[in-house]
């Protein structure tokens, strides 16, 4: 029985010894410093980007299209995105609509809060604070993703202050067996989330991406050169991991108490989100449109910019 003992004892030393050793080739193979966002700023900014004090943070906004429209729309990226993803968008509805687009704190070029805080709670009192810093009372808000979920969670909680919601991929119930995003399973596996830190290699980037377009054409190098980009500008990934953690969850039953009108955009191939939920949406909002994207993935204001714009213009 010692003889045994010490052999499973040695095989443990060699099998963590293994590992540590792996573990520091990812690291020198790997590491990533951050960048920081004035490094960034060139690449990622135009002309009608603009840098709002706010909360301790600097965020990144854009407020364009038609100074006349009284209502304005707000739009709201998803995980990891940045404003960037509703550019085709916002070029086809600009000439009607004022559009109000901007980086969330933990993302793109705004980067991490002072207080970090991710929950939803906190992104109302954010959106609340840039808004009214805005002058704007009552806007349209639309979202992907997380930023459907925020956008939702808003109108909940600011009814007086949202005329009307659009809903793309938006999260809010539980997703069960859904491909997913790899980039997303790491960041929510404890331990190897760590890494994620300080390892944040293109080939992960592109990897997650696949699990969230439907068409492979569309993951450009520009387009992966960009996630990657906002991944590891400054603190990002440090606010990531702490809203990866933290298990944020929303109550779906606040879901039926929204009277705004509504209309819900889904892609029907979304292997983040599934098209399930978009029926869920519809069947516990009162009066709510669904537009089911054929061929679409979880993004469709990038995917089917046209038809997602035509959309938005015709609610």
């Amino acid at each position: 029985m010692p003889r045994i003992m010490k052999k499973i004892a040695k095989f443990i030393g060699y099998f963590l010894l293994s590992t540590v050793i792996l573990l520091l080739v990812l690291f020198v193979v790997f590491f990533q410093s951050d960048k920081s966002v004035e490094e960034l700023k060139p690449l990622y900014t135009n002309a009608e980007s603009e840098f709002m004090p706010l909360m301790g943070m600097q965020v990144h906004f854009r407020d364009e299209g038609n100074a006349a429209d009284a209502v304005p729309l707000l739009l709201i990226h998803g995980t990891s995105s940045s404003l960037n993803t509703f550019e085709a968008v916002v070029q086809r509805l600009k000439t009607k609509r004022r559009i109000i687009s901007l980086d969330l704190p933990a993302f793109g070029l705004t980067g991490p809060n002072p207080e970090n805080q991710y929950g939803f709670a906190y992104y109302n009192r954010f959106l609340d604070s840039f808004l009214t810093r805005l002058n704007v009372g009552v806007c349209d808000i639309a979202g992907n993703s997380l930023g459907g979920g925020i956008s939702w969670e808003f109108t909940v909680a600011y009814p007086e202050k949202v005329r009307k919601l659009i809903l793309i991929d938006a999260t809010g119930y539980p997703s069960i067996n859904t491909k997913g995003s790899l980039g997303f399973k790491l960041a929510s596996t404890p331990v190897i989330n760590n890494l994620l830190l300080y390892i944040t290699p293109k080939a992960l980037v592109r990897k997650s991406l696949e699990g969230i377009y439907q068409d492979p054409a569309m993951i450009t190098e520009e387009q992966v050169t960009r996630f990657h980009d906002m991944a590891i500008s400054a603190g990002n990934r440090k606010a990531l991991l702490s809203m990866f953690k933290s298990g944020r969850t929303q109550d779906p039953g606040k879901i039926s108490t929204i009277t705004k009108p509504t209309l819900i955009i889904w892609g029907e191939n979304d292997g983040l989100i599934p098209v399930s939920s978009a029926y869920l949406f519809k069947e516990h909002i009162k009066g709510s449109k669904l537009v089911v994207l054929p061929g679409i993935g979880h993004v469709p204001m990038e995917e089917a910019p046209d038809k997602v714009a035509d959309l938005i213009a015709g609610f």
